[in-house]
């Protein structure tokens, strides 16, 4: 019987484990908030995205963030902060499957697009061990550049960094688990013996049934006409 730390299960974050608006436009709604971003910095967005549209869309767009250029990194710990009373980010099946691991032992990792200061804060919301990689931000003096150091962690590059970690903790990429929601969290999930699409798009839905994944719906249920109507009394008296 494989030994439970050689078991790894890999969660992508934004659309698997929390719904929307991701977490990077969650903290630049707190940036903006905050007077921290300002026009100079959207144009500077802008700028780049002129310049490189053509020649690379990835980092046109998923791979820009000099919006960022010239704040200070400790901008994520006052994010963090910010988050100290919020209701929990995390869709309740998502935490409960996660539970699931952490009970039978398992290495639990979030491997995600978003920025690497942003994980670690999800990360240690969690009430468990969990291992993080993300698109890690180029800081120099305590400011980010607004450039990623490396590539940005999507598509081929989720794949890799499964594959680094189970080479890094002896991890048996048969037996261990991957959750995704997306076609770019296809090469994560083919890293693995053990998919699960979550919240899947029909394309993703329709891979997952031809090749007999679990599906699952991790959303909270839309409240119905009548439980609308419901909660509209309520609030009305």
């Amino acid at each position: 019987m494989m030994a439970p730390e050689k078991i790894g299960a890999f969660f992508d974050l934004d659309g698997t484990l929390l719904g929307p608006p991701s977490l990077e436009w969650r903290f630049i709604a707190f940036l903006l908030a905050r007077d921290e971003l300002v026009t100079r910095d959207i144009a500077r967005w802008l700028v780049h995205f002129a310049k490189t549209i053509v020649a690379d869309r990835r980092g046109a767009t998923v791979g820009n963030k000099h919006y960022l250029g010239g704040l200070r990194a400790s901008l994520a710990a006052e994010w963090e902060q910010s988050l100290a009373d919020e209701t929990p980010l995390f869709y309740t099946a998502a935490r409960e499957r996660m539970t699931w691991h952490w009970g039978q032992g398992h290495r639990v990792f979030l491997v995600s697009g978003t920025l690497d200061c942003l994980a670690d804060v999800l990360a240690r919301r969690l009430p468990g061990p969990v291992g993080t990689v993300a698109t890690q931000l180029e800081v120099r003096q305590g400011c980010w550049t607004g450039r990623i150091s490396g590539a940005h962690l999507s598509g081929e590059e989720k794949g890799r960094a499964v594959r680094n970690l189970a080479a890094r903790f002896g991890l048996s990429l048969w037996q261990s688990y991957a959750y995704g929601n997306s076609m770019s969290d296809l090469p994560m999930l083919d890293s693995v013996g053990r998919r699960v699409a979550v919240n899947p798009p029909a394309r993703l839905r329709q891979i997952a049934s031809s090749e007999g994944w679990p599906v699952c719906d991790w959303r909270p249920a839309a409240p119905t006409p009548l439980a609308r109507l419901d909660l509209a009394a309520k609030e009305l008296r």
